[in-house]
């Protein structure tokens, strides 16, 4: 028999990979979004629904009949009524209420490290605050935290690459010590694929980080030296970046964001004492390998 899943927010940069990961395991996927592609009709396999995270209603006719549901609903600035929390706890508690109600076996909740329900920043609170409202919501459900990502059409590698060929003398948040550990977005999606897979129905929190942990600073010119460029990297005050993203903000497309300052004034490292991508049997791809690839396609 075929199990269904339901992706929602499986149109963005990680949920596409989370549904050709799905089906590719053999579940029946539908992509649940505002605005559905009709392309993806003539594969039963796969279908495209018309959904709304923030309608009861609307969730309800689309996990219903669903084994599992993945949560991949993200918001970077927020917009009217679309605020962080009304996305990242509002929204996905309700989710996570009406797929406990419709009998769903397999919660996904996908969030990031860092996530933390006490910050001072509206989004890394709202992040935390909304695995607490999943958890509570939907006693099995799992939480799944990728560090930033990275991928051939990604907004990180892409944007530093293009600002290091462009700037002769680049800006680094703070001073470069901030920590990270960049993820390749298909392992992420691998490992939300296999969570789907276990035969246990109890809560996990698993943290996804690659293989290396990299100051800031080392990742700068980890990615200048693949890129054939030697800029000058000098360090900007966090407080500087501030104000900045806050201007940039009312553009339509933002270069930068007050959320990804905050996200950058904390290490962003899997923890040691939670389950990773090897309790999945992942071997995290390096991000240089990835690196290679966009730049000799570039």
């Amino acid at each position: 028999m075929v199990q269904i899943v339901t992706v929602f927010g499986g149109t963005g940069f990680l949920g596409r990979r989370i549904v050709r990961h799905l089906h590719d395991k053999g579940f029946s996927v539908r992509v649940a979004s505002r605005r559905p592609n009709p392309s993806s009709g003539d594969n039963p396999q796969l279908r495209s629904i018309a959904a709304d995270i923030h309608e009861g209603p609307s969730i309800t006719s689309a996990v219903a009949g669903a084994i599992g549901v993945v949560n991949a609903v993200s918001l970077y600035v927020e917009r009217g009524k679309d605020t962080f929390r009304a996305v990242h706890v509002a929204a996905a508690e309700r989710l996570a209420n009406e797929s406990r109600q419709a009998g769903v076996e397999y919660l996904v909740q996908i969030s990031g490290i860092g996530a933390d329900p006490n910050s001072s920043s509206p989004y890394i609170r709202a992040r935390g605050q909304g695995e607490q409202a999943v958890s509570a919501a939907f006693a099995g459900a799992t939480v799944i935290r990728p560090a930033v990502m990275f991928g051939p059409d990604d907004a990180f590698l892409n944007t530093l690459i293009k600002l290091l060929r462009r700037l002769p003398v680049y800006p680094m948040f703070g001073r470069g010590k901030t920590r990270l550990q960049p993820a390749d977005v298909e392992d992420v999606a691998e490992a939300v694929a296999r969570v789907m897979q276990r035969t246990e129905t109890g809560p996990l929190t698993v943290e996804c980080g690659g293989p290396r942990v990299y100051s800031y600073e080392e990742l700068l010119r980890t990615v200048a030296r693949a890129a054939s460029v030697r800029p000058i990297l000098v360090p900007v005050p966090f407080g500087v970046w501030h104000a900045l993203a806050w201007l940039a903000e009312v553009l339509p497309s933002a270069p930068v964001t007050r959320n990804q300052v905050e996200l950058m004034q904390v290490d962003t490292v899997a923890s040691p004492s939670l389950l990773g991508f090897a309790d999945l049997w992942i071997s995290p791809r390096p991000m240089e390998a990835v690196l290679q690839s966009m730049l000799g396609s570039s």
